[in-house]
């Protein structure tokens, strides 16, 4: 069944009890100052009484079935009858008028409201010297008037209440999804890392052992020199896990205040990932402190293009040059290896992922405000420069 239109609030709830109690005992005060105390005044007196304590019950036949209904019938019935036997019991009308508001659907509030309204102008018009119609239209008129307009604010709030819930409800689905892309993007990041950085070591490892298994018997000291360079690359990739892990730059680049510490970086990422090839580590400019994150995108982006060199270039030499300019520090990895056009998508399966890994370069670059660019045509080599802006604060650490 639907509710009343006026949702029940506790403390109003005790303000009309009070209120009814308090004008019942002015009503009957002044009944026993006008009139006799005789039988009929002894009706009016338990008529109230009985209407006190009958309004007194609602809480305890609130949601009850059809009971609440019942009982605002029983109310709204002893209220007409006392105020047609005493009129001026009829101010006790807004109390019960605002019991029905609660209890009854709309409709049925409307039509009784508006019949107390009656009953209240028929009470008062039988005490007055002369017939006023406007005693009898007027009240009835403001108090359909005032219900009609509650019930319209009534609607306007709660189509309110809904959009509100529905702006709620968008912006914990927008939150999910922000939380889902954060996720997403997380994932990625971790992906590029971990392929850049732990799979281009692991890689070289492999690489490592599998030279000192060719030269074991044939140049034991060379195969020597290979596994100590794989163990060397197992501490370096150990120490790249460490970092992943705790979002940290690569080694030795953390708390860097003279600038040495990215070219020593890259001589060994050069030492350690060349392979056989010839690899030259160059230095331009003035070397200054650059921030921890810039260096490792540096480190792990010089550590991707060389292991892109060695395993799909086919190059004998390979140069990577670190330049210092007044706002900006360039990284380029150039090689003279076989080359292969950009604008074709790079194949997939073994040998095929260079593209992910130039991809992953670009990435890295653009989180952190930079850029990434790749040159080469076929049998002419491949160029992959790395840029970051450097502020004033950068600059000075």
């Amino acid at each position: 069944m639907e509710e009343g239109i006026l949702a029940p609030v506790a403390r109003l709830d005790r303000w009309l009890d009070a209120v009814l109690v308090a004008l019942l005992v002015t009503c009957s005060v002044r009944y026993l100052l006008r009139h006799d105390l005789d039988g009929t005044a002894v009706l009016v007196l338990a008529g109230a009484a009985v209407l006190g304590a009958a309004h007194l019950t609602r809480r305890r036949v609130a949601d009850r079935g059809a009971w609440p209904t019942v009982w605002i019938a029983v109310v709204v019935a002893l209220w007409v009858t006392l105020t047609l036997v005493a009129p001026s019991f009829a101010w006790t009308a807004v109390p019960v008028a605002f019991a029905v508001l609660q209890v009854l659907p709309f409709a049925y509030a409307v039509t009784v409201v508006v019949v107390m309204t009656a009953v209240v102008s028929v009470a008062w018009s039988r005490i007055a010297t002369d017939l006023d119609p406007t005693v009898l239209v007027g009240p009835v008129g403001i108090a359909l008037v005032t219900v009609l307009s509650y019930r319209a604010l009534d609607r306007e709030a709660r189509t309110r209440q809904a959009l509100l819930d529905e702006l709620t409800e968008a912006q914990a689905d927008l939150a999910a999804a922000q939380r889902r892309s954060g996720a997403l993007t997380e994932r990625t990041r971790l992906s590029r890392e971990i392929h850049d950085s732990v799979g281009q070591g692991l890689s070289s490892i492999t690489l490592l052992l599998g030279a000192a298994e060719q030269d074991w018997d044939k140049r034991p000291l060379a195969a020597r020199d290979h596994v100590t360079a794989a163990g060397a690359a197992a501490r370096d990739a150990l120490d790249e896990v460490r970092r992943v892990v705790r979002d940290l730059a690569p080694a030795d680049l953390e708390d860097d205040t003279t600038g040495d510490a990215l070219p020593a970086a890259l001589a060994r990422v050069a030492a350690t990932g060349s392979h056989g090839l010839d690899v030259q580590v160059r230095v331009h400019g003035d070397a200054v402190p650059v921030p921890s994150t810039v260096a490792g995108a540096l480190v792990r982006s010089a550590r991707g293009a060389l292991a892109n060199v060695v395993e799909h270039a086919h190059a004998t030499r390979a140069v990577v040059s670190l330049t210092y300019l007044p706002d900006e520090v360039l990284l380029d990895v150039r090689d003279d290896g076989q080359g292969f056009d950009p604008a074709e998508p790079t194949p997939s399966g073994p040998g095929g992922d260079r593209g992910h890994g130039v991809d992953g370069i670009r990435r890295r670059a653009a989180d952190l405000g930079g850029r990434a660019e790749v040159e080469s045509a076929p049998r002419e080599g491949t160029t992959v420069s790395v840029r970051f802006p450097l502020g004033t604060g950068d600059r000075h650490g």
